[in-house]
């Protein structure tokens, strides 16, 4: 079957066998949830603007992955009105949201279309430029004084494209003015409407930051934002850099890594959007702020802690909310291989952190909610000693997830981080993993967050979630951490598996060990060294055969890989 040209690169039967058997569902909150019904009409109003203004921002996401994403979403969705089978490629279109991605399961990207690829630099580059061709170019241009330009071609908030023999950067006000200027007219609306001044005042700044080709405009709407603690609405504009696999080469050209030292040239990958609306949850919020006063006491514990500023000595402004979820676009809505549970945002490239903003962690809970307990019942079964089903909980997974977090706003800054390239998130992520874990028993006993049975269920149920379903690639830097985190771990005798498989775990080893590991990592960030990076990544992520065995079970047992949203408003 084609579809306006292009033919469809997966049978009816094999698009039946992901939605019916490898599929699963995140449910929304709609209309008829009590908080949302509680909402005077005035709030309602306004998110029916916030959720327009996110609607908009999706259709900015799906521009800025592939050049075809907007025109293949509008004949999927107008050929599913009278087959099938084009149906049934639309809902895999919007799991993606695009044309192909990921599942985490297989090593490259699943088509949906023959003939329509996704590249490593998705739709900020042109489709034909090569990373050589590109290093090439900006070596050329720094040499001809086309310096400020490079600045641009190498800022998060632009798209690249070719001028002549050279290259040129458009500002995202410029490249997305229409889409922009409509998404920042319903969040003038929305602030029109809300009964919260907080959250009216961060809708105004938001919005003109949209309308004006200025990052001074960014770092006021991400203050006011990152102060929300006491808001009852969340919305958010993200801008995250995972999706460009692509200006990270930079750093492996010597000559042009040179030169970019050389005139203080800042390298930041592109910034896809998302949007996040929803609802402020107080009861599971008032949970995740009893972790808020470890951040200055961890701070003084980090590693090395003498050669780097942290985010949190910078300012220590952090704020913390649980949110029911009404709408996840952009990319948020981009489900390949993973959906985001929780965020630490602005990230450390954005001028609201460099200038001594706060940062603000938001955590989904429809996303937290959606385990399968029945299979993770199958897989204790399987793979773990009987005397350890008693610490699994998938429910304790969550006070990981708030370490690591907050492990974000700890360790070196920015310039550190983005100079190991393509292996910057990898080793990112990796670090706010073993801080979680590293300190959590040290935020027990100082703190008294958690007791000693507790602490088994964090560490049980952190471990089991490191079995992973396939050998992962290096653009799902998460599931590469979870591998480098598995290995030490087995390396240093903390987990072991008996002539079973069965997992049994050592839980006096852990903190020296994940400490250990720390110090490791911490020394890798502060490397700027794109080859310690791959040395260190390539020695902890090797694929073993107890790696492949639990992947084998996790095939046994059904792997849903994909995920579907499903919305109602």
């Amino acid at each position: 079957m084609q579809i306006d040209g292009y033919e469809l690169n997966l049978t009816e039967e094999q698009l039946d066998d992901i939605i019916q058997n490898q599929m699963r569902d995140i449910e929304l909150i709609g209309p008829d949830f009590e908080a949302f019904q509680n909402l005077g009409e005035n709030d309602k109003k306004a998110f029916e603007h916030l959720l327009n203004a996110a609607k908009i921002v999706n259709d900015v996401a799906l521009e800025q992955d592939h050049p075809l994403n907007k025109k293949i979403k509008k004949a999927l969705k107008e050929a599913s009105k009278t087959s099938s089978y084009a149906q049934k490629a639309y809902t895999l279109f919007k799991s993606f949201n695009g044309v192909a991605g990921l599942n985490g399961i297989d090593p490259k990207p699943i088509e949906i279309f023959k003939g329509i690829h996704s590249s490593d630099g998705k739709n900020f580059y042109p489709e034909d430029l090569s990373q050589d061709e590109f290093c090439s170019i900006l070596i050329q241009m720094l040499e001809t004084g086309h310096i400020d330009e490079v600045r641009k071609i190498l800022s998060n908030r632009t798209m690249v494209r070719k001028d002549g023999h050279l290259l040129k950067a458009i500002d995202y006000t410029e490249y997305f003015e229409k889409e922009f200027s409509n998404a920042a007219n319903e969040m003038e609306v929305a602030a029109h409407y809300t009964t919260d001044h907080q959250f009216k005042d961060f809708l105004s700044w938001q919005a003109q930051a949209f309308l004006q080709n200025n990052e001074d405009m960014d770092m006021l709407a991400d203050k006011h934002w990152a102060v929300l603690q006491n808001c009852p609405f969340e919305f958010t504009i993200s801008r995250e850099n995972y999706e460009d696999e692509f200006t990270g080469c930079v750093f492996s050209n010597p000559r042009l890594k040179q030169l970019i030292e050389d005139y203080q040239i800042k390298v930041n990958p592109k910034d896809t959007l998302g949007c996040r609306v929803g609802l402020v949850n107080k009861k599971g919020t008032d949970l995740i702020l009893k972790s808020k006063d470890t951040l200055p006491y961890l701070a003084k514990l980090m590693p090395y802690r003498e050669m780097y500023t942290q985010t949190i000595e910078k300012d220590s402004k952090q704020t913390m909310v649980d949110v029911d979820l009404m709408a996840l676009t952009g990319d948020y809505a981009m489900c390949r291989g993973g959906i985001t549970t929780a965020q630490n945002l602005p990230n450390g490239d954005k001028l609201s952190v460099q200038t001594g903003g706060g940062r603000r962690n938001v955590y989904h809970r429809q996303v937290r909610f959606s385990t399968d307990e029945e299979r993770s019942k199958k897989l204790l079964n399987t793979l773990v000693a009987s005397e350890f089903h008693q610490y699994y909980d998938a429910g304790m997974r969550h006070h990981f997830v708030i370490g690591h977090e907050n492990g974000h706003s700890l360790g070196p800054d920015n310039n550190f981080k983005n100079a190991l390239g393509m292996y910057a998130h990898t080793i990112e992520e990796h670090k706010a993993n073993t801080i979680s874990i590293a300190f959590i028993q040290e935020v027990a006993k100082t703190f008294g967050l958690y007791n000693d049975f507790e602490l088994k269920q964090i560490y049980t149920s952190w471990i089991v979630s490191l079995f992973l379903k396939a050998k992962p690639v290096l653009s799902k830097p998460h599931r590469v951490a979870d591998l480098i985190e598995f290995n030490y771990l087995l390396k240093n005798n903390v987990i072991f598996f008996d002539s079973e498989n069965k997992l049994h775990i050592r839980f006096e080893k852990i903190t020296e060990v994940m400490q250990k590991l720390l110090d490791d990592t911490i020394s890798v960030q502060l490397s700027k060294s794109v080859q310690t990076a791959q040395d260190f990544v390539e020695k902890w992520s090797e694929w073993s055969e107890i790696s492949d065995y639990i992947a084998n079970v996790q095939k046994q047992l059904g792997n849903k890989p994909y995920i579907r949203l499903i919305t109602k408003f």
